[in-house]
């Protein structure tokens, strides 16, 4: 499977779009708001741009695009009215995997730009979008082109599988029952993508340029504990069920792994000290429920049926990558049964570790 190439969220605006099925993104987006906030406020009163140039990584499509742009450009615009300055030109460049539903964004752009002139005013600088299609764990912009740089639920994504010298047998994803040698691998991945990621966004940013990025993580110092791993590890008890009924080869599922690492704080912050560009000005933890997770207002009391919508959109391109997509309704509606089974017995909530950064470079 090569990541690149197979991971996008279901796009468009149908039942089982990204785009409607996103609701713990958006909560993750508000919730860690403030620290976006004052980053983008120290930036902008450390240097008054005549332009300001942003980029989202992982941007996705829908409206929560749109969230981190319109929140953007309110700070900025109540900072600069506190100046008695002229509103700057704003950059926004959206950046996704190839894959990723760009049309779908560019196509909603006019009537969000005639929302931001509305909820901002006529003195509003002008806005340019451009969509950047492409990895982030490669250059993306030109050397020192970027004044802020921001990033939600979309850095646990690796840039391929690990390597695995055992089979992960009956998982996948780390699990407690994962040897020792898988959990290694998924770290050692994760370390070497991050410091890439950070590497490059260094040389893209200006000196003094900002930087927030909001992962899927874990409080647990164990990789493979449930706060993080329990997510996927049910929907491998419903992949299993269908190996059990003879639907999918077992070797199909043993050999399926899927490309994330939830990381800790302190996993955080010591790859970003020893990558050496980036000083930490705010690191910090934040929870959600995995019941606030769709728009469907029909199944508004329905847990199980809304994670397991929210979980579909994220994973099914990776799914139908390994097994007939014929059996992606059975997959998702055994996964149900079993979400709403845990939910009723257990508390169960997503961990976000928070990072602000300041570029040395």
């Amino acid at each position: 499977m090569k990541v690149v190439e197979v991971l996008h969220m279901n796009g468009g605006n149908g039942d089982i779009s990204y785009a409607n099925n996103s609701l713990v993104q958006r909560s993750v987006i508000l919730m860690t708001k403030p620290i976006t906030d004052q980053a983008i406020s120290d930036l902008y009163c450390s240097l008054f741009p005549e332009t300001l140039c942003i980029a989202d990584l992982g941007c996705s499509s829908g409206a929560n695009t749109f969230l981190v742009v319109s929140e953007i450009v309110k700070i900025v615009e109540k900072e600069r009215k506190k100046h008695n300055l002229q509103s700057p030109e704003f950059y926004f460049h959206f950046n996704d995997l190839p894959g990723n539903d760009f049309n779908t964004i560019f196509r909603s752009l006019g009537e969000f730009e005639q929302e931001l002139k509305k909820q901002n005013g006529e003195g509003l600088g002008p806005c340019f979008f451009s969509g950047v299609a492409g990895s982030f764990y490669t250059r993306l912009f030109p050397s020192k082109s970027l004044h802020f740089v921001h990033s939600s639920y979309s850095l646990m994504w690796l840039s391929q599988v690990p390597n695995l010298i055992e089979k992960n047998k009956g998982n996948i994803y780390m699990a407690s029952t994962s040897p020792p040698s898988v959990i290694k691998a998924y770290y050692k991945q994760y370390e070497k993508d991050f410091s890439i990621f950070l590497k490059y966004r260094s040389e893209e940013l200006m000196k003094g340029g900002k930087m927030v990025l909001t992962f899927l993580g874990r409080e647990s110092k164990d990789p493979s504990s449930k706060e993080c791993c329990y997510i996927w590890e049910l929907l491998s008890m419903a992949l299993n069920e269908l190996v059990l009924e003879g639907l999918i080869e077992e070797e199909k599922v043993d050999s399926f792994n899927i490309p994330q690492y939830t990381p800790s704080q302190g996993e955080v912050k010591y790859i970003v000290d020893k990558e050496g560009s980036f000083i930490i000005n705010k690191l910090e933890t934040t929870r959600v429920h995995w019941n606030n997770a769709s728009n469907n207002i029909e199944n508004i009391n329905n847990d199980g049926y809304n994670v397991s919508r929210c979980m579909r959109v994220v994973a099914e391109p990776l799914l139908v990558s390994q097994f007939d997509p014929k059996l992606i309704d059975l997959v998702f509606q055994k996964y149900e049964e079993i979400v709403s089974e845990c939910m009723a017995k257990e508390k169960t909530e997503f961990i976000n570790v928070t990072v602000s950064m300041t570029n040395k470079k």
